[in-house]
């Protein structure tokens, strides 16, 4: 599956048959020895009895991860074609459950609380000054807002911050964004796990677009274009100094279906 061009490798994995070996998820998320994602998705059932499901999110390199925003799109598609639901799925994740409706192909989905704020940091990353703020919307995030996005380099910027001391020990996604006008932006992705730009990152975007709001004033909700050339909207509420009902809304599509032997390349069995 994608959700604006974040590609997934989905499994249903509610029998607990699939094992998690690090290698054998970066093989299949490997271009060009296996599937090719940017990450692993698999379908678990829940640990409570107020969730459809449970959902493993695994980085390309086999690492796992608390959320993903276009994983998680993707994710209630995926659940809602498993237990035969039309309207709304709910779902365990790391970064708390979330609940989702399913717009046709669009869903869109209730994000955890963002929380771990930092603005107007002065941060020197491959020897370039940037002001960098961060926000953990399920995962943490760096945001560099740009004058000239096209130009910006991004897997050198990205790499940089990413593996930078002031986000040790567990590092960032980096994300640079470009402000068209107030309530658009354009933005681009540096990637943990991926270690490498992506055509889009959802938790990336909904952080973007909070700290639009925050900084510049832009009011709900936030249309976010990303290097795929999809448009994702980010909703959102703000009081008290804090962000409530904050949610993404973007396409989840299906790509195509298959099998493939799990010792496919590797010697895990």
């Amino acid at each position: 599956m994608n959700g604006a061009g974040n590609d997934f490798v989905m499994i249903d994995n509610r029998s607990g048959s699939f094992t998690y070996e690090k290698t054998r998820i970066a093989l299949l998320c490997d271009r060009h020895r296996g599937v090719g994602a940017d990450g692993l998705i698999a379908a678990e059932l829940p640990a409570s009895a107020g969730s459809h499901l449970k959902m493993r999110y695994f980085n390309a390199d086999g690492g796992e991860a608390e959320m993903c925003g276009n994983g998680a799109r993707c994710f209630s598609r995926f659940g809602a074609r498993l237990l035969h639901l039309k309207d709304e799925i709910t779902f365990e994740t790391l970064a708390g459950n979330l609940t989702a409706l399913l717009l046709g192909s669009f869903v869109q989905l209730g994000m955890s609380q963002p929380h771990d704020l930092a603005l107007h940091a002065q941060i020197l990353a491959a020897d370039t000054a940037l002001e960098v703020h961060s926000l953990n919307t399920g995962v943490p995030h760096a945001v560099v807002f740009c004058e000239d996005l096209p130009a910006t380099n991004v897997r050198t910027l990205g790499a940089a911050l990413r593996h930078h001391a002031h986000f040790a020990p567990k590092g960032t996604n980096a994300n640079f964004a470009f402000v068209h006008s107030p309530g658009s932006l354009s933005v681009r992705t540096y990637e943990r796990g991926v270690e490498d730009e992506t055509l889009a990152c959802g938790t990336g975007v909904v952080a973007c677009a909070l700290l639009h709001h925050l900084l510049h004033g832009a009011p709900s909700p936030v249309n976010v274009r990303v290097k795929g050339g999809d448009t994702l909207r980010v909703a959102f509420e703000y009081h008290n100094n804090a962000f409530d009902k904050v949610s993404l809304t973007g396409p989840a599509d299906f790509a195509f279906e298959g099998q493939i032997p799990l010792s496919f390349g590797t010697d895990v069995p």
